[in-house]
């Protein structure tokens, strides 16, 4: 085919005569090359300090299959050598310390225990504080060491005490607002046993009886006003060598008074009055106890 015919049927059919293509860069190139590197050099930086951080932090904290330094993970639970700090609540079902250490539980201001129930509710509480120890609960208990024997409780309605010996070594004594009940009250050998009531009455009860005794030393009962001695039941036995009423008046019925000094003797007997008041008469040879007399009629 000629050149002639060839540029007609080019032109026919609207074909292009092939030429070179515009050229275009492939990848990244400048600015943006320098940039990439950069973040792949920093990131490369940051695995590697993460890295070391990572086997530092292993190495001091002591981390291992068995737990962490000085605490321990195992079946029986949880165990920690030394001293441990926590800033938050912990909740646990038993903390008890090794058989040949003690367990010490510190704090800034205070400790304190709770106890609750299923729900969540607070059923007890202890707390030890800087100035007090506080519990609140239901019933407290207090049980010795190597038996287990109950000791001490206290509710709202009683606080008992089984102990076989409850000894008050304060120079005031004990000191009881209200009632109390025991069956024997003791001094120490060498002491003096004493119970009083400065600004009320002390009364002494008992079902069966009261026994006050003193068996190396003098027994002495004192009162501002009246001193009462009563039994319901049964007698009052005063038993001893010598009974010995001092200070008791003396009454005389007589025609003048003159008359009854002039024939009193020196030998007197005791009378008591129907209001149970006790004086001295002179002893005659019938008994000279007259319901009229001067101290029953101003008894």
């Amino acid at each position: 085919i000629t050149q002639e015919q060839f540029l007609l049927a080019s032109q026919a059919l609207h074909l292009q005569r092939p030429g070179c293509d515009a050229a275009y860069p492939v990848g990244l190139c400048g600015w943006r090359k320098r940039c990439i590197y950069f973040f792949l050099l920093l990131l490369l930086v940051t695995m590697i300090v993460n890295l070391a951080l990572t086997v530092w932090i292993i190495k001091v904290m002591n981390f291992s299959v068995d737990g962490m330094g000085k605490l321990q993970l195992d079946q029986d639970g949880l165990h920690l050598q030394g001293v441990g700090e926590f800033q938050m609540p912990l909740y646990v079902n038993e903390i008890q310390s090794r058989r040949d250490s003690l367990l010490v539980l510190a704090s800034e201001k205070n400790v304190t225990l709770n106890a609750r129930n299923g729900r969540g509710h607070l059923t007890g509480q202890l707390t030890v504080g800087p100035d007090a120890v506080e519990a609140q609960c239901r019933r407290l208990e207090v049980r010795s060491r190597d038996s287990g024997r109950l000791l001490f409780t206290a509710d709202e309605e009683e606080v008992t005490m089984r102990t076989e010996k409850f000894r008050v070594t304060g120079s005031e004594g004990a000191v009881f607002g209200h009632s109390v009940e025991a069956p024997l009250i003791r001094a120490k050998t060498s002491e003096d046993l004493r119970l009083e009531s400065p600004t009320r009455t002390l009364t002494m009860e008992a079902p069966r009886g009261v026994e006050v005794s003193a068996a190396d030393g003098t027994l002495r009962i004192s009162s501002r006003k009246d001193l009462q001695l009563q039994s319901t039941e049964g007698e009052l036995l005063l038993d001893a060598n010598s009974i010995q009423l001092g200070s008791l008046p003396l009454g005389v019925y007589a025609a003048s008074p003159s008359q009854a000094l002039r024939d009193q003797a020196a030998a007197y007997e005791v009378c008591v009055c129907p209001s149970g008041k006790i004086y001295l008469s002179p002893a005659e040879s019938v008994s000279s106890c007259q319901a009229v007399s001067n101290i029953c009629l101003w008894s």
